[in-house]
């Protein structure tokens, strides 16, 4: 009986796959690096700016987004949030706004910025209204360059 329950939970756990999305690069940089994996930033403003709150439920949200970016990148989120409620540490908002600074000189919401896993920027791109399957295409075509 303890082998079918093991069987079944291993099984079930196939399918269940967390995107663990990080919130300090220096972080994501070395798992990076240690899974030769590229890295992508995503800045957002999460409780604000529409097409964010779209990329995120149709995008980031999508199991089939989810599954890819734990086959193949390391995830950071830069979140800008302006309601009381969401404020986020001091620490978490320097850190966003200094990533900010390197790599969103431009303040462009939603930005997601593909790196290598040194940090050298691949590419950039922002909303499209696309299936999470397009945008997996997008952001291959990027970082396989």
């Amino acid at each position: 009986m303890r082998k079918l329950l093991l069987l079944i939970a291993l099984s079930i756990s196939q399918f269940i796959v967390a995107q663990e999305w990080s919130y300090n690069f220096e972080d994501a940089k070395k798992q990076a690096s240690e899974q030769d994996k590229n890295i992508i930033v995503v800045f957002s403003g999460s409780d604000w700016c529409a097409p964010c709150i779209k990329l995120d439920k149709t995008i980031w949200q999508s199991q089939i987004f989810k599954n890819e970016a734990e086959k193949s990148w390391v995830v950071v989120r830069a979140d800008f949030p302006r309601k009381k409620a969401n404020v986020l540490s001091k620490e978490q908002t320097e850190h966003n706004r200094k990533l900010a600074e390197k790599y969103n000189g431009e303040g462009s919401f939603p930005l997601v910025v593909i790196l290598d896993k040194n940090g050298k920027v691949l590419g950039k791109m922002g909303f499209k209204n696309v299936a999470p399957e397009e945008y997996i295409k997008m952001i291959h075509a990027i970082d396989k360059k």
